[in-house]
């Protein structure tokens, strides 16, 4: 089929004559009516205003209410024209399920609630689609038994086989030397090892049953007219795509049983118990899933009971070679709106690579015709069509799929989402470039409220106006068609979702404000003197103190390729380096927007948070003026900033950002595209990326379906220890035990922290690690000597009391020692402890849960000590950093009194310098505490009352200190005050208000 457009497909049908002129009033609704009976029934439809409600709410009616939230869009309402009416009396369509609708408490406490949609409430069912009680067992399925392995023999060889290919990703020449060496080994023994070669090896993983969607592929051609007698080289090229049927890839994530309970399967609206205050999170309790369902059951009643399952796309292209020429590829990635964010953000495959689009090239000469452009947009848009055309009828027509739990249950598919950066997103919207994607802002004015873009907008006035007029006044390119025009319910204007890596993080703090910052200081200081105070802001970040997650920059900022990492790390540190060196609208304005930032990638946004975010952006909006003032920029018509205004409303539809962020997308680039690019010989590298790939899911598919069967539970060699006896169970416990002795946390760090898959039990833990350093003291009066604190004895008796008198409320110091238990034997000293906690805003496992270390070293990788600080919980009732204290730790140690063990910490205490943040930061202030005669104030603690580690950053405005030599092992000692560093993680941002 030639791509280019069919006016008799895409084309309104309308005339000009009977152009919409009724809009819907309803805050966030773009569409409009030619007369008050299609009004009426949309309005009955989409914006049903609930009069009935669950049992034991009808006194307390807010409970069912939501909350419309506008992005700055122009008042639409108008007045009726006389014309207008036809006296229509439509029935509600939803009568009957909203009678069904009732709240439900979720998680413990009762904390928070939910109402569900009361018609796509996803029923059980059976394999023929006849819906079961609620109460009905699994209809039955195959049994698989217990010990099959098949195609392996045994889990020996199932774990070989993934160790080799997964996580060693051996080439196939060392295969063949390593099972050569093994098979040696093994000939005076008459054994032979698991594989012969590599083939044998592949051949066994290509035999795996599950897991397996095929790749397929289909040609695309230009069939266009030639305009002359030299046809450009691009128009006589066949362009090869490749594929998986989405349809298949969408029911193995269903029947997934590692998913079954990250599952939402009916849209709802979750509200706070305490306020009733709505609140959002995964992508079902958005607007976006309920509305859709509204829609679907309209059209169709009989849909009742189905399953919405929102399916969710993402594109971009991808370089994997530079040095040997520029080799791209261009994947297509598909996930689901049911699989809630954290199993997303988990890398749990929940997002699963299903093609590889075209990317057609042509020689200099032609590259930039306006017919090689129109070219390859609407290749991009029928490679979708065409590649996504198994669920255009299940979007129609409900199908039976088996899930997870080994229930079947009605499908019914919508396109709901597509993540995208800016470049990608003008190519999927058909829109000009620097125009905004999703309202009709006009280029030069991005900040002017504008409405937002539609699909009947978009259609009506490509029937009305040339294509000169579409591009010049509403930056429409008019002559290609959206993918989304061929499927049902589907408008590509809505899926775009929001972006914080490409729109916030590079876009608008990288290439926009830090960049600002640059041309500032050269406008106001010269170039030379601007260059002087550049190099002092990376001499103050490169001092920064180390921190798990942190990123270096020790030799500055200048270098040339700038990733998504290097962006975040500076995110965390820039605003404490600059400030003294700009003004404080400068500062402020940094401020505003890295509050936006963080406050937009909670895992939670409430109703209040919203309005934290509105305020947020208008202080951005409002100290940025600072730039324009000062004669550094002329505009702020900059559409990946613009994005920022669009935010409210796009939480409000698709739940919080963080769930669809192209970083998801860009992460998964590193497994599926680069490492099998580097695993294979270059040559016609894709169809070996594409070999590699499917081999990777029907591994991952196998230890899925191993695990569910209960056949993963213990290791090889611990299931070989209790077939031999009890005799090499003792050897296992040896083993076990010096496992225990590795000391996990002193020769290298986790830069970026772990993520746990454990459930969330305790907010926060920490314990010790797991070796003591038997180097270190062992005794009270050598740890004294080592710390040089001579008073640790003391502390440390003090300490006894405290412990062993909780209920006594006298000052420590005021207790006289006779009253203190004594203590002098043996103390193991530890150089770290591990600390877990619930973080869902950030990298965490599926159930929220992150751990990271805190050190306390006189050595740290041979380039001096490391003493950590941390945050102290001391007052439970209090909120934010009115309940913590931060402390730096010197020691680490433990000790048995009576029998007791006692896990402790020696800490240097901080005193906050006032009673609030920083008002230009945002951040506290802090320097460490001193007593009488100038003494540190050195404490003793318990690490049960340790919440997790802190990070400070010197307020260097305030010091006359060079840090062109410090180090930043060193930076605790040289500095006598210090921000306590908000932005250091997303879950520090939420703790330290």
């Amino acid at each position: 089929m030639p791509p280019v457009r069919d006016p008799g497909r895409s084309r309104p049908t309308q005339r000009a004559d009977c152009v919409p002129q009724l809009p819907c009033d309803e805050p966030g609704c773009n569409r409009w009516f030619r007369n008050l009976s299609g009004l009426t029934q949309h309005k009955r439809t989409y914006h049903p205003s609930f009069s009935r409600y669950p049992e034991g709410f009808r006194n307390n009616p807010g409970l069912l209410g939501s909350v419309e939230h506008e992005d700055h869009v122009a008042d639409r309402s108008s007045p009726l024209p006389d014309h207008a009416s036809d006296g229509y009396q439509g029935e509600d369509l939803l009568d009957r399920e909203r009678e069904a609708m009732s709240a439900k408490f979720i998680g413990p406490g009762s904390k928070v609630y939910r109402n569900y949609h009361p018609g796509l409430n996803a029923r059980k069912c059976d394999d023929r689609g006849q819906f079961l009680p609620d109460d009905a067992p699994p209809p039955p399925c195959a049994e698989k038994v217990p010990n099959d392995w098949n195609p392996y023999h045994n889990q020996l060889e199932f774990e070989l086989a993934d160790f080799l290919f997964t996580h060693v990703e051996m080439s196939a020449k060392k295969i063949n030397m390593l099972l050569e060496i093994w098979a040696t080994s093994l000939l005076e023994s008459g054994g032979q090892p698991l594989f012969m070669n590599h083939a044998d090896l592949y051949g066994v993983i290509d035999s795996t049953r599950v897991g397996n969607v095929r790749w397929e592929n289909f040609t695309i051609q230009y069939a266009g007219e030639e305009r002359n007698n030299d046809p450009a080289p691009w128009m006589s090229n066949v362009y090869d795509v490749w594929f998986r049927d989405p349809r298949e890839v969408i029911h193995n994530i269903l029947a997934n049983s590692g998913f079954t309970d990250e599952l939402d399967y009916v849209p709802y609206r979750e509200y706070d118990a305490s306020n009733d205050q709505r609140c959002w999170q995964d992508f079902m309790s958005g607007d976006w899933a309920w509305e859709q369902a509204d829609r679907i059951l309209g059209d169709d009643p009989t849909t009742g009971g189905a399953t919405l399952v929102p399916v969710i796309l993402g594109s971009d292209k991808t370089t994997v070679s530079v040095a040997t020429g520029q080799t791209d590829y261009y994947p297509l990635y598909l996930s689901i709106g049911n699989v809630r964010n954290t199993v997303c953000r988990a890398h749990r495959n929940a997002v699963v690579l299903i093609g590889f689009l075209a990317m057609p090239k042509t020689t200099r000469e032609h590259a930039s015709t306006p017919a090689f452009r129109r070219f390859k947009r609407q290749l991009f848009h029928s490679s979708l069509t065409r590649i996504l055309h198994s669920l255009c009828r299940p979007m129609k027509v409900p199908e039976t799929v088996l899930f997870g739990d080994n229930y079947y249950r009605c499908v019914i598919y919508a396109l709901a989402a597509y993540i995208a950066d800016y470049e990608e997103q003008v190519l999927l919207l058909c829109i000009v470039r620097n125009w905004c994607p999703k309202c009709l802002a006009h280029r030069d004015n991005l900040d002017e409220n504008a409405l937002r873009r539609s699909r009947e907008h978009c259609d009506t006035v490509i029937e009305e106006f040339e294509l000169r007029k579409l591009w010049e006044t509403y930056g429409i390119v008019g002559d290609i068609v959206p993918f989304t025009n061929d499927f049902p319910r589907a408008d590509i204007h809505q899926m775009l979702s929001p972006d914080i890596l490409h729109q916030l993080i590079k876009g608008g703090f990288k290439d926009h404000l830090v960049d600002w910052v640059e041309r500032y200081l050269v406008h106001i200081h010269g170039k030379s003197e601007a260059e002087k105070i550049l190099d002092d802001i990376d001499r103050r970040i490169a001092a920064v103190a180390p921190f798990t997650g942190l990123r270096r920059f020790p030799q500055g900022r200048h270098f040339k390729q700038w990733t998504g990492d290097d962006s975040k790390g500076l995110m965390k540190v820039y605003i404490a380096a600059i400030e003294g060196h700009v003004p404080k609208d400068v500062v402020c304005t940094f401020r505003a927007f890295l509050e936006f930032c963080y406050l937009v990638h909670q895992n939670v946004i409430t109703e209040q948070m919203l309005t934290e975010i509105d305020d947020a952006l208008s202080r951005f909006h409002r100290f940025r003026e600072v730039f324009p003032n000062a004669g550094v920029i002329e505009t702020f018509s900059l559409p990946r900033q613009h994005a920022m205004k669009h935010y409210p409303y796009l939480i409000c539809q698709f739940g919080v950002p963080n769930g669809l962020c192209s970083s998801i997308t860009e992460s998964k680039h590193v497994k599926a595209v680069k490492r099998p690019y580097r695993r294979t010989n270059r040559f016609k590298a894709l169809g070996q990326m594409i070999l590699i790939n499917q081999r990777l899911d029907k591994l991952t598919a196998a230890r899925a379906d191993f695990q569910q069967r209960g056949m993963l539970n213990g290791t090889c060699l611990s299931k070989a220890f209790e077939v031999l006896g009890s005799h090499t169970n003792r050897i296992s416990e040896g083993q076990d035990a010096a496992d225990e002795g590795d000391e996990q946390t002193t020769s290298y760090e986790e830069d970026a922290g772990d993520t746990l898959d454990d459930p969330m039990a305790i907010n926060a833990h920490v314990s010790l690690t797991r070796k003591y350093q038997r180097a270190r003291a062992k005794n009270v009066g050598a740890l004294a000597a080592e710390l040089g604190v001579p008073e640790i004895p003391t502390i440390l008796c003090r300490f006894l009391h405290s412990q062993l008198h909780p209920t006594d409320t006298r000052n420590p110091e005021d207790i006289p020692l006779y009253e203190c238990p004594f203590f002098d034997g043996k103390i193991r000293v530890y150089n770290s402890a591990c600390s877990t906690f619930f973080a869902p805003s950030d990298l965490s496992g599926t159930h929220g849960m992150r751990r990271e270390y805190i050190r306390s070293c006189p050595m740290w990788r041979n380039e001096g000590p490391r003493y950590d600080c941390v945050f102290v919980v001391t007052d439970p009732q209090a909120d934010g950093m009115r309940g913590l204290d931060v402390a730096c730790i010197l020691c680490f140690f433990s000790f048995k009194y009576q029998g007791t063990l006692f896990p402790c910490a020696v800490v240097h205490w901080f005193d906050r310098i006032r009673d609030g943040p920083d008002t230009a930061t945002g951040m506290w202030i802090v320097r460490p505490s001193r007593r009488t005669h100038n003494l540190r104030n050195i404490a003793i603690i318990h690490i049960d009352t340790i919440y997790r580690a802190a990070h400070l950053i010197p307020v260097y405005s305030s010091h006359n200190i060079d840090p062109r030599g410090i180090k930043p092992h060193h930076s605790y000692d040289m500095f006598h005050s210090f921000y306590v560093n908000k932005y250091a993680d997303h879950h520090t941002f939420e703790i330290t208000f």
